[in-house]
Formats: C-alpha cells, structure tokens, sequence
C-alpha cells in the first residue's frame, strides 16, 4: 500500500469519526440552525447604471450620489462597519472618477454640458453600499428636445418591461442599453403594439460590449408606426440596465424608467394635480386577456375615475387608454386590480402625463412601482420645485420623511406624517437648514400598511411647465441571509 492509499484511509477514518461525533452532539444545534430565521444584512457591493444624457447642444446635467445615513448599521448588530466608497466612472473608459462619496448622509454631485457625455458605471461598497442612491437630471433650455429630464440610475438586471414608448409620428424614443461588466452582453428587444407583438428587423441579438453603452433607435427596428409600444428587453447573456428617452415634438423630452415587474395589483403613485392629460399604457404578460379596475387614490380617499371604471387587456397586446384630466385638480394616485379572483393575469403599465397646455406642455412618465419594505431614496432634489406623492393602499400607514445635508452646506432634518389608507399624501420634504446645493431625500415607512411613492421636480422656464416623475422603489439596501451551521452528516451520503 502506498502512501497516497494510506492517508486516504487515514482522512475517511477521521471523518468517519467527526462525523459520528457530530451525530450524536450536533444534531439538536443543527435543527435550531435550521429553523432560524435569516439575518437582515446591509449589502456590500451596489452596482448602478447611468444612460448617456442627451445630445444636445442646450443640455446641463446634473449627476448627484447619495448613500442615507446610518444605512449600513441598519441591521443592528450585524450591519457593516467596513469603509466604503462610491463613484460613478464613464462607460468604456477609466477615465476620472465623478461624483465621489466622502461619507454617508452628505450627496456628492457632478455637472456637465457636453452634449457627447458618456454612460456612466457606478460602483459602491462597504458603508456606502446599502441604500447608495444616483440620479441623472437634465434641464434641455429650447430645441425640439426642450424639457427637464431625471432618471434614477439603474440597477444591472436580465429583464425590463417600458409600457409608454412610441414608433409614431412626431416620437423618437431611444432604449438606451449599457453593460457594466467586462463580457458582452446579448439582449433581445421585443416590442409589443396594439395588435401583438411587431416584427422586429434587427431586434434580436443585440450586442452589448463590455463596459459600455448603445443607444437603438426603436424606428429602426420596425416599419410600423405604432403610437403606444409596450418594450421587453430581455438579455440572453450577461446583465444590462436599460431605459427609453422618449422624445415628442409637442411634448418635450423624459425618460421612461423599468416598471414594476408585472403582477396582478399595481400601484402609480403621484399624479400631479395640475395634470392636463393623462394616459394609461398597459400590457397582459400572460397567455389570457386581462380584466382591469381602476380606481383613483386622493386625498381624500379612493374614487373610481368616470367612465374608466375597467380596462380589458388582451393577452400580448398593448392597451392604451387616454383618462383626459382625471385627476380634476386634486393630485392622486392610480390603482389598478384584478377585476375577478379566478385566475387574475399579470400586467404592467405606465402613465405618460402631461402639464401645460399648447406650445407650452411638458410630459413626463410614471410607470407602477414596487411596495417601500425598508427605505427608499431619490437624490437630486433642489430648494424649490421638489414634492413627494405618498399613497397607503391597505390601512393607515406612519412614514418618515428624512431630507439630508446639503452638498454644499446645510443640516439635515426629518419629519413624520400619517398617510391615511386610500389616499395620496403629496408634501414638499423638510428642507434642511441652512441649505446650499442639492439634497437627498429618504423615505421609511414607520408603522401601518403598504406604501407607495414617487418625486416630481418641476422647473418652469420660457414659461414652460417643466417636470420629471421619479418613483421610489425599495433601494434594497438590507438582503436575508440565511445562518447556516456545519452538518457532517453529508458525509455519510
């Protein structure tokens, strides 16, 4: 017998023994282990994603970085002390870093007008990892692009859903796709009319190439011109962020973030009261029609809209429905439902809204959001023209509402309110004293049911009502780990 052969019976013997040792005294530590409940941990590493802002000539953007105080100790004794960093960089380069984080609780910004600006990979981990928050905003001053766009930057996924886009005439919507690793990245775009699925010439098999960014002009994947698209973007290989910067000739220029993934009860929170023209943009994801209700949150309670009491979608089809100025002067919230118990279908949907009225309108897209479980953040808000649209689906829910120091100077302050159930609650957030620059806003829900939000900044120019929508999903800054325990029982496998 050699060697080899020796310690191999050697180390079997060894673990036959731990093994038994580990029957007879572990098993009851492996059972509590088992039946533990999973640790609320801070994540250590975010990634997000910045599309390239505009090319035009008359555009100033604003990047601004955020990370909420105290985010990463949030989990009590098992959140993170480690420090951390967070920096956006240009897509395809290793260029300069922008926009750095020096801590916690303070937004970093950065502001360019070169109409070439790049896409931008942000990275954050550590400290500044849970809850690490950047948005893109964008003030185009005149041409056909004129209007205030803002987009919080994306999270890297495999799949998104854009209910709002447009082939039509007077539209020129852009899906901007960019993949931050340092594979390519191979993606299909499926886009959906009112009529089914359209055939897309050059739609499949996108390549996206590492660390960097491509604009498709949807007009070129189809001859159709459709005036409500439904856009599925789903990525064969690797992982993308994507979003559509949707141009209109008469509206002026946003963009259309990812919607919820589809489900059978959605949420649009924060439809401005001042609304003109409001239209819902739906899509059924599953293999039968969808049957709809839709009800209204406002202030003072849930309402159902006249004359839009339902909406049938057909399975794999886009249904569009102009709702006119639904919200009759008051702000609100939209609610959409399954109209039976049996078998409801998953859906998602966007609204696309509108203010002012004839050369001087402005658009801007809301598509359903997901439910605020921890925390939720949007990062650019400005002294004048921030509001925040809070709607409770289930029962009363308490929310705290905390605005951070300024960039530049100022103190944080921090304030609760009650949103009662059915309604939306619409604030200005507590402005921090002493502001200078930009500040962060950070939304929790305290006690109570669901909650649901969004920001809109708005910014007049030229007479112009100029306003962008952010939902405020959960920033996902606190994961479930499971505790685990060792089980040498495997071994007897």
């Amino acid at each position: 017998m050699n060697r080899s052969t020796i310690s191999l019976a050697g180390a079997v013997a060894v673990l036959v023994v731990l093994t038994g040792m580990a029957s007879l005294t572990g098993g009851s530590d492996h059972k509590a282990a088992s039946a533990a409940a999973p640790r609320r941990m801070p994540v250590q590493r975010t990634t997000l994603l910045c599309p390239a802002p505009s090319s035009s000539e008359f555009a100033d953007t604003t990047y601004t970085s955020y990370t909420p105080q105290g985010a990463a100790g949030s989990a009590g004794a098992g959140g993170s002390s480690a420090a951390g960093s967070a920096q956006l960089v240009p897509a395809a380069t290793k260029g300069k870093p922008l926009a750095s984080l020096g801590q916690p609780g303070k937004p970093a910004t950065y502001a360019t007008d070169k109409s070439d600006a790049p896409a931008l990979i942000g990275t954050a981990d550590g400290t500044m990892a849970p809850g690490w928050t950047a948005e893109q905003t964008t003030v185009i001053s005149s041409g056909t692009e004129r209007g205030l766009l803002g987009i919080s930057c994306v999270t890297p996924d495999t799949e998104f859903w854009f209910p709002g886009a447009s082939t039509d005439t007077g539209r020129q919507d852009y899906l901007h796709l960019v993949n931050p690793d340092d594979t390519p990245a191979v993606v299909d775009v499926e886009l959906y009319g009112k009529d089914g699925q359209l055939k897309a010439s050059t739609g499949d098999g996108l390549t996206v190439p590492g660390r960097s960014s491509k604009p498709v002009l949807l007009s070129t994947l189809v001859a159709d011109k459709a005036t409500d698209l439904t856009v599925h973007v789903v990525a064969r290989t690797g992982r993308v962020g994507a979003a559509v910067q949707a141009t209109d000739a008469k509206l002026g220029v946003d963009w259309l973030p990812p919607a919820a993934e589809p489900a059978t009860a959605l949420v649009l929170p924060g439809i401005p009261g001042d609304a003109t023209d409001v239209r819902l943009i739906a899509y059924a994801t599953g293999t039968d029609d969808a049957d709809l209700t839709l009800k209204l949150a406002t202030p003072t309670g849930a309402i159902t809209p006249a004359g839009h009491e339902t909406l049938h979608v057909k399975a794999g089809m886009t249904t569009a429905v102009d709702l006119g100025d639904v919200t009759k002067g008051d702000p609100g919230s939209l609610l959409i439902g399954a109209a039976t118990s049996h078998s409801p279908v998953p859906v998602v949907a966007a609204l696309r809204v509108t203010r002012g009225k004839g050369s001087k309108q402005e658009m801007a897209f809301l598509p359903a959001t997901e439910q605020i479980e921890t925390r939720a953040t949007v990062a650019d808000n400005r002294a004048r023209g921030s509001l925040l649209s809070l709607i409770a689906t289930a029962k009363d829910a308490s929310v705290r509402i905390t605005s951070s120091a300024g960039s530049t100077g100022g103190t944080a302050a921090s304030k609760t309110v009650t949103v009662k159930a059915g309604t939306t609650l619409v604030v200005p957030p507590p402005q921090p004293a002493g502001l200078r620059g930009t500040y962060a806003v950070t939304v929790e829900p305290v006690s109570g049911g669901p909650v649901y939000a969004s920001r809109t900044l708005a910014l007049t120019q030229n007479g112009v009502p100029m306003f962008t929508i952010q939902p405020m999903p959960d920033d996902h800054g606190l994961v479930d780990v499971p505790q685990a325990a060792p089980d040498l029982r495997i071994l007897n496998r």
